[in-house]
């Protein structure tokens, strides 16, 4: 065992916990978290020494790796993505057993707190202590400073592997694609984000903060090798015109109507088209369940008409892992107890259903 593996497991045991933990409940939702760990590791207690011990196969596992990051900080409309990972979860397994990944758990999230950039040392004195029971602890505390830093090791010990991430508000995307585009960089990879979205998540900062679920892709473009391996797909719901995000942020777009008015396959031939010539070597798929039209996916905090049908974004996904490996994903924005459509149950089980197929081809694709 490598001196650098045994810190990172190290770290992965204190930064992360079991699945569906990364939730803070005292009773609330027991019965689906112990659901969830009877499905993982076949009991419902003593899970952190399992999950601790489960650990140790990681190196061996397979190439794709599931990564919970149950925070909503980072949003700003409806909350209640932070039970994403746990839902999400708990469809895969029931509705895709045969998937190869492995379940690295959650990342610990303190559900007040979005980066540590933000906050003052008498703060994280206090959330070095809440979660690590050491005001003087080495880590970090607020989910995506978390999860960037335990990626960074991550990638480092582990460049052939990939984290396929479960949100959370899209925030959380910013230290998933942020770890993943530096660390290819540095092997000299040159890697483009697929963006499936309703809205364009460009702006620079949202009321004074810099970092969340409207500005994320912003301070994720000097990552890339350029700013137009940025390309988003969805977009409908936005106050500026197309070419003011193009022009001002060099990105490239497919917005909803588009694929309505010229078809799905027009777009396709349209994404592979800007790829060519560009030598991208691999692709990160983000996919904002709000891509998809509010009629499929409705459990999201900002569901948006006239979107994309499930069969369209799989139509483009099936087109891009035919010529590209996809070996860097996540799901976001689905809220499990949201509902704009008054039908409740059945409204939450057809948003999970659409992010669960998408999910598992994502996840099937890492795992080559």
């Amino acid at each position: 065992m490598t001196t650098s593996w045994t810190n990172l497991q190290e770290k992965l045991a204190n930064c992360l916990c079991p699945a569906g933990n990364g939730v803070f409940t005292v009773n609330t939702a027991k019965e689906r978290k112990e659901q969830l760990h009877q499905a993982l590791f076949g009991q419902s207690t003593d899970i952190d020494n399992i999950w601790k011990d489960s650990l140790k196969a990681l190196p061996d596992a397979s190439n794709a790796v599931i990564l919970g990051i149950a925070s909503d900080c980072g949003g700003g409309i409806l909350r209640g993505a932070n039970w994403g990972p746990l839902f999400v979860r708990s469809t895969l397994l029931e509705q895709y057993p045969e998937l190869e990944a492995f379940d690295m758990g959650d990342v610990r999230v303190i559900p007040h707190l979005l980066h540590d950039k933000y906050l003052n040392e008498a703060t994280l004195s206090n959330c070095r202590k809440a979660l690590y029971k050491d005001e003087n602890s080495p880590y970090a505390v607020s989910p995506l400073t978390i999860t960037e830093d335990v990626l960074h090791d991550f990638y480092a010990e582990f460049p052939q592997k990939g984290v396929f991430g479960i949100g959370g508000d899209h925030s959380v995307s910013y230290p998933l694609t942020k770890a993943y585009l530096q660390a290819k960089k540095k092997r000299g990879i040159r890697a483009a984000i697929i963006h499936f979205d309703a809205h364009t998540d460009l702006l620079v900062e949202r009321l004074g903060i810099d970092l969340c679920f409207g500005s994320w892709c912003t301070h994720i473009l000097d990552d890339l090798h350029e700013k137009h391996h940025l390309i988003q797909v969805g977009i409908r719901s936005s106050g500026r015109p197309k070419s003011h995000w193009e022009n001002t942020f060099g990105v490239r777009q497919h917005w909803a109507h588009e694929v309505k008015e010229f078809g799905v396959e027009k777009i396709i031939e349209n994404i592979l088209a800007q790829l060519q010539d560009e030598n991208i070597d691999e692709l990160y798929v983000s996919f904002d369940i709000d891509a998809l039209d509010e009629t499929v996916a409705a459990a999201t905090g900002t569901p948006e008409p006239d979107g994309l049908f499930q069969n369209e974004a799989m139509d483009i996904l099936r087109a891009l892992a035919a010529k590209y490996p996809i070996t860097g994903a996540d799901m976001m924005e689905i809220a499990p107890f949201t509902d704009s459509t008054g039908l409740g149950k059945e409204s939450r089980d057809k948003t999970l259903a659409a992010g669960a197929e998408i999910s598992a081809f994502l996840i099937k694709e890492m795992c080559k």
